[in-house]
């Protein structure tokens, strides 16, 4: 029987922590918040905000890195053919292919750590800011959030069609 290899089946697990949190903070909380917000006679946002948000976060941004940690892991000496897509000597449509898909979830984890974390923790009051300081930090974290879903769909694509097949 043929396994996987640790590093990918980490991979996996992380990548999918990630991608379900990203869906999650995009589908189920940022609604729910504004639900909240809206509901005048309710409790208001803050229990998601203190209680769900912060803990949430925290496993979205590690995931993203061990997630990416590991697929370059899992690259291995391949990850220069990878990162600049196949175009060097010994290139191949493989590393074309999952080098689109690297490329991608090295867009988003910067998205994580240097747009969406440093705002958002402006937004959880983690960190000081003024009232304006905190729309601006909303849009930024919204508009990266939502960059990150849309380049989720091509990213998975380009990572099950290196080992499986483009799709188109």
């Amino acid at each position: 029987m043929d396994f996987l290899p640790i590093d990918r089946w980490l991979h996996f697990l992380a990548g999918i922590t990630w991608i379900g949190l990203l869906y999650y903070f995009n589908f189920i909380q940022g609604p729910a918040v504004a639900r909240a917000a809206a509901d005048k006679d309710g409790p208001g946002p803050a229990a998601i905000s203190k209680y769900i948000a912060r803990p949430a976060l925290l496993w979205f941004r590690w995931a993203a890195v061990v997630t990416w940690l590991t697929g370059a892991a899992y690259l291995g000496g391949d990850i220069s053919k990878a990162f600049t897509l196949g175009l060097t000597e010994g290139g191949t449509l493989y590393h074309t292919t999952i080098g689109m898909g690297a490329w991608l979830g090295t867009i988003m984890l910067f998205n994580v750590w240097v747009l969406i974390w440093p705002n958002q923790k402006k937004l959880l009051g983690i960190v000081p800011a003024t009232d304006q300081e905190k729309a601006s930090a909303k849009r930024v974290a919204f508009l990266a959030s939502r960059t990150n879903t849309l380049l989720s769909i091509p990213m998975l694509m380009f990572m099950g069609g290196a080992s499986h097949g483009l799709p188109f």
